[in-house]
């Protein structure tokens, strides 16, 4: 298969990173919004806070970086010498980025749905609302679990553990 030229690859990392900084970031900061909500007295304030997270999220950078995460990854498995499963610590990271994307689209993202669409619907009420106080716990200490992971994972890229002794590793573009 075609490999890419070592300045292909800088381009290529260098939109990896983006693309991670972006969805880790972005999490983050959905995350920190969550504490918008101290002493929040008006409806329509909580309201925004959780249209902002749900915009934030879907819209503007961390499904976007998830995705360009998937896809850069992709894009270095196929045309340079890592490939999909070379090693271990790549391995770790497909199974962490394709898991993150998929639980956060079955059940992060719904969770932050329903916040948002409960509190549209009952306004400051939907802070004593069970349904909407079961979705903001979950969205929370799961959303913070994956923030977790995600960086463990950022350091097994810098790191590469369960790296063989098969002598030099082809580059250190990745």
């Amino acid at each position: 298969m075609a490999q890419l030229s070592v300045c292909g690859i800088k381009w290529l990392k260098g939109f990896h990173l983006l693309a991670v900084a972006c969805w880790i970031g972005g999490a983050v900061s959905l995350l920190s919004m969550y504490f918008l909500k101290e002493g929040v007295s008006d409806g329509g304030v909580l309201y925004g806070i959780n249209r902002s997270i749900h915009h934030v999220d879907m819209s503007i950078v961390v499904v976007p970086g998830a995705v360009g995460s998937l896809l850069t990854g992709l894009v270095y498995a196929m045309f340079s010498r890592w490939g999909f499963f070379r090693h271990p610590w790549l391995v770790f990271k497909w199974v962490v980025t394709v898991s993150a994307i998929l639980f956060g689209t079955f059940f992060l993202g719904p969770w932050e749905a329903a916040m948002m669409e409960i509190s549209g619907r009952l306004g400051i009420a939907a802070l004593c609302d069970p349904a909407y106080r079961w979705n903001q716990t979950m969205n929370l200490m799961f959303g913070t679990l994956q923030v977790a992971v995600l960086l463990v994972t950022v350091f097994v890229s810098v790191f590469k553990p369960w790296k063989g002794k098969k002598g030099p590793s082809p580059g250190s573009e990745l």
